[in-house]
């Protein structure tokens, strides 16, 4: 099948738009590994002594004779996050497994790992977009030692995988390969889950109903189950070739999640300048991945988190994207998934069903995905249209159904649920914003009500609380930008919205803040740009005033008179709270420095190789 003409023209577009920073990248690339060679060989004696000196003989060895290859290992362990609490023994897995390949493997590093369920509607959540930016220097930090051929990074969360793959891309001359842990096994049903809360948000259950409805929704090991920006994460590394294929829903502890651990150890080893095939990270994260990654999160539905991290990746390997890419692909790409909240199954049910080796091969048989790229199993990905099994104790492949198991949540390319990826660009006096509305049914795809301005989302709650909401309105929840507040999440106004949208109302909400990758069925503007802190023309908003939310059209607009909204002055706000407590201190610089939610909100400005952020 011949390429798809739109997937064409963007990848064709991105590449034009990123030659200059693309080739400053690849320069510093090739630099690196002429200068490193075998890394450890050009430190001095001292410096190898540092860092063998905890070795078991056999592996000091190993190392001091540099012919065979150092993995090193970045893990976002902790036992906190669920999804982070199986890479506690996966190190021990990897350094055996390095050893029956002929190498060896050192934890080069921990990064933090924070769990957005934790700090949803929390002071803490003001941390989470930036801890991106953290994780991504930690992960050079681990890395800076130089003693290194090859990495392994361990996460799979929300900012962590972002973080990781930022940071390994300025080790761009490393074979670095993505070994995750794997969902939960499946607790209470989605909608079940979404019910309680809504009868919570109404005063109609209990806390400790809720709370017994979340513990057995959110019940042992793994990643949350629904289709948020963790698993979305895990979609993207196996779709952009960084995962082995099929090993991204795979539950923790068992025996093949355990030989998918095995075998990235016993890949890497061969991929590294020591083995037989030479695959750095920057080879395989070019322009061809990054356009598979945006068709990738389009056809599933996945999180709008990623209109922020792919940029902010993307820029990272010298590649510069924008929304105008994924608008033009969403408008290409069918939609063949229905996983929560764009359905009420689950991942595992999407596992089941045929999961990600029937889904990219549907992809690449209808053109969709470039097929010619680059990946830690060499050119090619039409090894990812496999899904792996165990033939005895070693990890094989073999092709995948020939057929979706379900098609209430797997679909072929030729049968899609919908046409489109689901995800519009929203542009016009306002701002440019994204929204998903592939969780939004078409009748509220289009709202025009008068605005309700609040400065934060516990406002918007009160405010339901006492009854003030029983009406069609536009929530605009403002100075959640990344410089206002480091933006947070929203995702404790779903609920909310959700009742008033089921008794009839016509609501939405626009906002330069960010919403859960699980929002739902609400129709949301979020990720306003340029954001209200930095001037953006959401600050001008008055409660009253009229705004046409149009998702249909692609446009969202204050229908003020033109003359009025010119004179108008932006609101201001008192940010003083929001400077202090769980660390916030810390994060001023950060804050001060973010770029613009379609720059990738990063802190990093000019540093990396990309072009120069816009507010």
């Amino acid at each position: 099948m011949s390429l798809n003409p739109i997937l064409a023209r963007v990848t064709d577009r991105i590449r034009a738009r990123s030659a200059a920073s693309r080739a400053a990248y690849l320069t510093r690339v090739d630099a690196a590994a002429r200068a490193a060679g075998t890394a450890r060989t050009h430190v001095s004696c001292a410096n190898q002594a540092h860092a063998y000196a905890a070795f078991e003989p056999n592996d000091k060895l190993v190392l001091r004779q540099a012919r065979l290859p150092n993995l090193g290992i970045v893990s976002a362990y902790n036992d906190m996050l669920s999804a982070h609490q199986p890479f506690e023994r996966m190190p021990a897995l990897i350094k055996e497994a390095a050893r029956g390949a002929g190498a060896v493997a050192q934890f080069a590093g921990g990064v933090p790992a924070m769990c957005d369920g934790v700090t949803q509607g929390e002071a803490g959540m003001e941390l989470s977009l930036f801890s991106r930016d953290v994780i991504a220097m930690s992960t050079a930090v681990a890395l800076s030692h130089n003693v290194f051929d090859g990495t392994l990074c361990l996460g799979v969360c929300d900012k962590i995988v972002p973080g990781l793959l930022i940071g390994a891309l300025q080790f761009g001359h490393l074979p670095t390969i993505f070994v995750p842990a794997g969902p939960m096994t499946t607790g209470i049903g989605n909608d079940d889950k979404a019910r309680v809360r809504q009868q919570f948000a109404q005063g109609l259950a209990t806390r400790e109903e809720l709370l017994a409805s979340e513990m057995a929704a959110y019940h042992g090991p793994g990643t949350c189950t629904f289709y948020g920006t963790a698993n979305s994460n895990q979609m993207l590394m196996e779709v952009m070739g960084l995962h082995l294929p099929g090993a991204a829903f795979v539950n923790p502890g068992n025996t093949l999640r355990d030989g998918l651990t095995r075998a990235a150890a016993q890949r890497l080893a061969r991929i590294t300048r020591l083995g037989n095939e030479y695959i750095p990270i920057a080879k395989v994260v070019d322009e061809r991945a990054i356009a598979n990654a945006i068709v990738g999160l389009l056809a599933t539905g996945g999180s709008t988190n990623h209109t922020i991290h792919l940029v902010a990746i993307a820029a990272a390997a010298g590649i510069h994207i924008d929304w105008n890419d994924f608008d033009e692909l969403s408008a290409a790409v069918p939609l063949l998934t229905r996983i929560y909240p764009n359905g009420s199954a689950d991942v595992n049910h999407f596992h089941a069903a045929g999961g990600m080796g029937f889904l990219i091969r549907e992809l690449l048989g209808a053109g969709f995905l470039h097929g010619d790229v680059t990946t830690v199993m060499g050119e090619g990905l039409a090894r990812y249209a496999e899904e792996p099994w165990l033939d005895g104790e070693t990890v094989a492949w073999r092709a995948t159904v020939a057929e979706s198991l379900d098609t209430a949540v797997l679909r072929p390319a030729a049968d899609p649920f919908s046409a489109d990826g689901g995800l519009k660009l929203l542009q016009g006096n306002l701002g440019r914003s994204v929204i998903k509305v592939s969780a939004v049914k078409p009748e509220h795809r289009i709202v025009e009500a008068p605005a309700i301005v609040f400065d934060s989302q516990d406002d918007v709650m009160a405010a339901f609380k006492r009854g003030e909401l029983t009406r069609d309105f536009i929530a605009v929840v403002r100075f959640q930008g990344p410089r206002a507040n480091g933006m947070p999440e929203l995702h404790k106004l779903t609920p909310a919205l959700a009742v008033l949208q089921d008794q009839g109302y016509r609501v939405a909400l626009v906002t330069d803040g960010r919403m859960s990758g699980a929002s739902g069925k609400v129709p949301a503007a979020i990720h306003v740009t340029p954001e209200c802190l930095s001037g953006g023309p959401l600050a001008k908003v008055r409660s009253g005033d009229l705004i046409r939310l149009d998702a249909e059209a692609g446009t969202l607009e204050a229908l003020v008179d033109a003359a009025e909204w010119a004179a108008r002055e932006l609101a201001t706000a008192n940010l003083d709270a929001n400077q202090h407590g769980v660390g916030r201190e810390l994060f001023f610089n950060a804050r001060a420095n973010a770029c613009g939610a379609e720059q990738g909100a990063s802190t990093f400005g000019s540093t990396l190789p990309g072009p120069l952020p816009l507010a």
